[in-house]
This record gives structure tokens, C-alpha cells and sequence, in this order.
């Protein structure tokens, strides 16, 4: 009787830890836009990438790690990738509800996805994931209630989260896990002086210290913990098929946190390309980069 609940209980435990991780980066995106009244979206991703380097560096230490000047050249790419991706993803928030803005940014990893696919049910996803884009996109809409501006900036987030796993994924292959933290330096470096000049000395406001060590631990830290614990307990393809769900997790959070209420079209767009995302991963070669939460 013992074996079969212990069989449960291990395959339940790392999808429970994923759950909670799509979860505290969501809550975590509902609260980063509480700061925008005050530094705007560009002042809240440099506290955010600023408080989470610091976390990182500080657990990880990644100056133990040895780096060739090959493997420093990714993890720059990928630490830029990781700064422009939650750059922008800030920016579409500031007109685009949260859940929304997952989903369209959810473009981008299911283009690195469906990469050089061959196979018909591949373009059965991608004509699921374009007919949910077009239902989000209110492009000849006299009443359209969603701003073009913030859908191109989700947009642009996904161009670079595509790239942020392709190099995370050769960065990774390279130093492991503390490639996180140069990144996320090198991402914070990049960042930084764009949320200064806008923010200016807002930034180093001390009531806005509680609020930004809440964004970069329920944005980063915690949910990068418990994605690694879970997948050290699952295969990258069951991992990629689960995060697929994100998008929902997103507009739950808007709902609840920001009271961001979505259509019924909308809410239909959404699980169009959260079942494309999921189709994709299911379908795609074992060896391909799978889709991670990153936000």
C-alpha cells in the first residue's frame, strides 16, 4: 500500500513546487506594477534585476565557476536577453492586463518551440497559437480595448525570452546553474541606467525597499528555486507541457491582485495558445529547448 502513495506523492510533489512557482512569479509581476505610479515600469525592472542579482550572487556565487572567454560571450547574450525580455514585458504591463501580456509574450518559446518543424501537427499549433494572437489583437476595432503599443512591447518580450533560452540553454550547458546570477548581474548592468534616468532618485526611496525585495524574491529567487527542485524530479518535456499554463496563472493573478477583468474572447485567446504551447512541447524532438517560465 506504502509503494503506490510514495509513487503519487513523488511524481505530485515537483508539479505541486511548479504551480507554485508560476504562481509567485505572477503575484509577483501583480505587485512590480504596484511601483509603476512611482518609478514606472522602467524603475521597477531595475529593482527588480538589482535585488535579484544581489540574491543570486549572494547563493549562488558564481565567481567559483570558471568561464572562457567562449562562455562569457553567451552569458552576456543571455543576460541581455534576460534584461530586454523583462524590460519590455514591465513596459506592455503599464496598458496590457497581466494575463494577456503572458500570453502574447508566450510567442516567443513556442517559436524556439516549433523551430525547424516538419511535421503537420507542428502547424497545427501554430495555426492554434496565430488564432489566438488575432483574437488579442484588436486591429480594426472601433471599440478595441487593448493598447497596440503594449501588445508590441509583450511582443518584443517574446523575441527576447526566445533568445534568453536559447543561450540560457548553451550558457547552462557551459557553468551550470550560477550562469543564472551573471546574467541576472549583466541583466541589472543593462537595465539599470535606462531606470535611473527615468526614475531618478525615486529609486533609492527606502518605502519602496519592502515592496522591491517582494518583486525580486517572488519574480526570481523563489520560483527559480523551486523550478530547479522540480526539475531535478522531471523530465524537461513534462516540465515545458505544465509551464505551458502560465499564461493562466496570469490572468488569475491580474484578476485577483489588479482586478483586470478579460472577455470572454479573451479568456478563449489565452487557452488557444496555452494549448498550442502545450501541443508544441508535447510534439517537439527530445533534444529541443523547452518552454520555462522566465518572467
Amino acid at each position: 500500500m506504502n509503494a503506490p502513495r510514495n509513487s503519487l506523492a513523488s511524481t505530485l510533489f515537483p508539479v505541486g513546487l511548479l504551480m507554485i512557482a508560476m504562481a509567485s512569479i505572477q503575484s509577483g509581476a501583480s505587485l512590480a506594477k504596484t511601483l509603476f505610479p512611482v518609478v514606472g515600469a522602467q524603475g521597477a525592472t531595475t529593482l527588480r534585476l538589482c535585488f535579484a542579482s544581489l540574491i543570486l550572487l549572494a547563493i549562488l556565487r558564481p565567481w567559483r565557476a570558471r568561464f572562457t572567454a567562449r562562455s562569457l560571450r553567451t552569458v552576456f547574450i543571455y543576460g541581455i536577453a534576460l534584461g530586454g525580455m523583462n524590460f519590455l514585458f514591465y513596459m506592455s504591463l503599464r496598458s496590457v492586463p497581466l494575463g494577456i501580456a503572458v500570453a502574447l509574450e508566450f510567442t516567443g518559446p513556442l517559436v524556439v518551440a516549433l523551430y525547424s518543424s516538419r511535421k503537420i501537427l507542428d502547424f497545427v499549433w501554430i495555426a492554434l497559437a496565430a488564432s489566438g494572437i488575432l483574437l488579442l489583437i484588436p486591429i480594426g476595432q472601433a471599440n478595441a480595448n487593448l493598447d497596440l503599443t503594449g501588445v508590441a512591447y509583450a511582443l518584443g518580450a517574446g523575441v527576447f525570452w526566445g533568445a534568453y533560452i536559447i543561450y540560457g540553454h548553451k550558457a547552462g550547458s557551459d557553468n551550470g546553474i550560477q550562469t543564472a546570477a551573471l546574467g541576472v548581474l549583466i541583466a541589472a548592468l543593462f537595465i539599470g541606467p535606462i531606470g535611473a534616468f527615468h526614475a531618478g532618485s525615486a529609486l533609492l526611496d527606502i518605502g519602496l525597499l519592502p515592496a522591491a525585495l517582494g518583486v525580486a524574491i517572488l519574480s526570481t529567487a523563489l520560483p527559480y528555486s523551486l523550478e530547479m527542485i522540480a526539475l531535478t524530479r522531471m523530465s524537461t518535456r513534462t516540465f515545458g507541457i505544465l509551464a505551458s499554463i502560465e499564461p493562466a496563472f496570469g490572468a488569475l493573478c491580474g484578476l485577483l491582485f489588479l482586478h483586470e477583468e478579460l472577455s470572454l474572447t479573451q479568456w478563449l485567446a489565452i487557452a488557444a495558445i496555452i494549448l498550442a504551447s502545450a501541443g508544441a512541447t508535447l510534439t517537439s524532438r527530445p533534444d529541443s529547448p523547452q518552454l520555462v517560465p522566465a518572467d
